[in-house]
């Protein structure tokens, strides 16, 4: 089923919603196209389009928040296995062909905060982070039903990109100054990028990638949450709120228990994609916040490596009450990853739809919903 925006934000706000909705999130891991062809899947299984998946047309308020650092991106090596290069911040990466998609880096442009000083013009506003004429299509699609969102740099990804993981971590304590600057003119950039935007349409959904968390929790604590991160938060969201915004998103892996709280707070409506491996139980999760947080993913994608049996389990446990009417979008809690036959990956589609009651699949274009 295609969804339109005022369903789809009526389904993910408690408000009312035509059915349930059953999506993939992210698609395979890098690999698994080869499995699933193998064992003979179609065309149409491998790129998705045979399941049938729910989705909402959307589009992007054509707000540019990357660093602009006049870096150009050039190629030190490239091998079969492995690409080696400098981004456009400047960072020496590695990426494995084999296994990612990201590039990691091993080295940041800010260790200290002479550096900060000297690359923090990258996130100064300017007329040229909006595409106005850009924003007269995308007013287009939403009067046509087109959910419309715009994203803003995390408030601690984007500093681990600028610093690395440990630096910032150091950082909270040994530098919250430079912190305190550098989420205040993230913030200035997101506060005029989305009064230019609302000048010609409303903004629908807030968006923030952190992926701050592993398997035994977030790398920061509530209160450093709290501190730092939720007054940008608050400041963005409230001029995204004011602009029409019903929907704050934010996208982190890992185990997020111990900052949900602090993140509420400072606006998040909506988490994804909740890995159970993390220890993120959506069931649980919803009879602790109940309307408070919607969520998408959830379900283990690791179950369908398992037997069918292992599949209905989850579904099952997933698929059940405390989640059902709305504030769920049932999904896998990242990419379907390798070793995921495709029969059982055909069984969990059958068995999810036949658990909420959905028609049987019918051939559609897959709309990546990871947003």
């Amino acid at each position: 089923m295609l969804w339109t925006r005022e369903e789809y934000l009526s389904h993910m706000t408690f408000q009312g919603s035509p059915r349930e909705m059953f999506t993939e999130l992210f698609g395979p891991l890098i690999g698994l196209d080869e499995e699933w062809r193998s064992q003979g899947a179609s065309p149409d299984e491998i790129s998705l389009n045979a399941f049938g998946w729910d989705a909402v047309k959307y589009a992007g308020a054509s707000f540019d928040i990357s660093a602009h650092t006049g870096i150009e991106a050039r190629v030190l090596s490239d091998t079969e296995t492995e690409t080696v290069a400098i981004d456009t911040m400047g960072r020496k990466t590695r990426l494995s062909k084999k296994c990612a998609t990201i590039a990691l880096p091993f080295s940041y442009p800010v260790e200290t905060p002479d550096d900060w000083d000297r690359v923090r013009s990258w996130y100064a506003f300017d007329d040229s982070r909006v595409d106005m004429k850009r924003l007269e299509e995308v007013k287009k699609q939403r009067d046509e039903g087109a959910l419309v969102m715009l994203w803003m740099p995390g408030g601690f990804d984007e500093p681990r990109n600028l610093m690395g993981e440990e630096n910032l971590c150091c950082a909270y304590y040994d530098e919250p100054e430079m912190l305190d600057d550098m989420l205040r003119v993230l913030g200035d950039m997101c506060v005029k990028g989305l009064e230019r935007v609302m000048e010609k349409l409303p903004v629908d959904v807030l968006c923030v990638h952190e992926d701050m968390a592993g398997i035994s929790g977030p790398m920061i604590g509530p209160n450093l949450v709290k501190r730092f991160i939720a007054p940008y938060y608050r400041r963005v969201w409230e001029a995204a709120r004011q602009g029409g915004a019903r929907l704050f998103s934010q996208d982190s892996d890992g185990n997020m228990e111990a900052v949900i709280d602090a993140f509420l707070d400072a606006g998040i409506n909506c988490m994804y994609p909740a890995e159970p491996k993390a220890g993120m139980d959506i069931v649980k999760l919803r009879q602790k916040y109940g309307t408070r947080l919607a969520f998408k993913g959830g379900v283990d994608k690791f179950a369908l490596r398992g037997t069918k049996e292992d599949v209905r389990r989850e579904l099952e446990y997933k698929m059940s009450a405390p989640l059902l009417g709305g504030g769920t979008v049932f999904a896998l809690d990242h990419r379907i990853p390798n070793g995921v036959p495709i029969e059982n990956y055909r069984y969990y589609v059958r068995l999810g739809r036949e658990l909420l009651g959905l028609p049987p699949a019918e051939p559609s274009g897959h709309i990546r919903m990871a947003f």
